[in-house]
This record gives C-alpha cells, structure tokens and sequence, in this order.
C-alpha cells in the first residue's frame, strides 16, 4: 500500500470515504468529516491542510486498496487454461465486496466532477486490460491460441465480462439471469464463434 496513515489520519480518511459514498463531494463537509471521525475539524486541517487534499488523498488510499484486491483476481499461473482463468477472474470480480464497489463507483462519479484530471477509473481499466494482455501473449507464445492482437482481445473480454459486471453491481441493477450461465454463454461465443454449425 503506497500511502501511509496514521490513527487518527485513518479515521478521517474512513470518514470522508463514506460520506463521500453516501452524500458524493459537495456535501462532504470538513465539519461533517470531523464529526464522523471523532475528531475536532482542526485536526482535519492540520492532517490534511484542506478538503482538496483530504478528498484526493481519501480517494487514491481505497483506490489502491481496491487495486491490491484486482491484482489478486487477475494473477495468473503460467499453466492455467485460458478458459479457468476468465472465470475465476470474472467470478473474482463478481464477488468483489461491497466496499469495493463502493470504490468503483466513486472513481466512476469523479469522472463525472472533474474534466481535466485523469480519472482513477482509469488506473483500475489499465490495470485490468494490462494484465489480460500479458496473459494473452502467454497464450499466443505457448501456441495455446493462434497469432492475435492480444490487446484487442483483452479490450473485448474487459468489455464483455468484466465491464457489464461492474456496471451492474455499482448502480445494483437486478440482472434477471444467473451470472453462471452468463459467463457461460460468454466464453462459449468467445471459443466456438457465433457461426452456426455445418450441417
């Protein structure tokens, strides 16, 4: 974990995320932050000088959280099939926590607040794509699947398997369908193609 909090530093920032989840930035107020964190608002400024930092700060603290936990998801062992690693990835991403996606979904609300910075959302897209590319080429290397574009590839199975699947569990819409056979059908399509069958 790159940033290092003390006691009191984790409380605040702990405070400011949940309001942040809850109220989003423009109610998230350093007295409200205090109060949440069972701390005189002085102290909020003389840990964090303003609210800027204290939200900027707040957010790239979950963020690598939440990029340790995807990490985990999409490490890869050199012999696994192509198959059991996109399902033990999508489910692993399924079956992310709550408070992880809590995270997602205020990374996905900044993209909406502020135009000119490079939005965390980002840095959990590249780290996704980045590491299903290098699992690709593997494949591509041990002769597994034919010469692709493992970039491409690895942008299509982020779109299909994995972006939905945030989107879903950030802004809780009820599928309608069990996510096991989803996946299925998915991978299915991925290795059989979509052409029907010769006769």
């Amino acid at each position: 974990m790159g940033i290092k909090l003390d006691n009191t530093e984790e409380k605040i920032v702990n405070a400011t995320f949940e309001i942040l989840q809850k109220e989003g930035l423009k109610k998230a107020t350093t007295k409200k932050i205090a109060k949440k964190a069972g701390v005189n608002e002085v102290t909020v400024f003389r840990k964090f000088e303003n609210k800027k930092n204290l939200v900027e700060i707040t957010k790239n603290y979950y963020m690598q959280k939440l990029i340790d936990v995807l990490e985990e998801i999409f490490y890869f062992d050199e012999d696994e099939g192509i198959e059991e690693y996109l399902k033990i990835s999508y489910f692993g991403v399924l079956n992310l926590s709550e408070d992880n996606f809590s995270i997602l979904k205020v990374a996905m609300e900044e993209v909406r607040s502020d135009e000119d910075k490079k939005p965390l959302i980002s840095d959990i897209t590249d780290l996704i794509i980045s590491k299903l590319e290098e699992f690709f080429k593997l494949q591509v290397d041990k002769g597994v699947i034919k010469e692709i574009n493992a970039h491409s590839l690895s942008v299509m199975c982020f779109s299909i398997l994995f972006q939905s699947v945030i989107l879903w569990k950030v802004y809780n819409i009820s599928l309608g369908f069990d996510t096991n056979y989803y996946a299925d059908d998915l991978l299915d399509m991925m290795f059989e193609g979509i052409k029907p069958l010769s006769l």
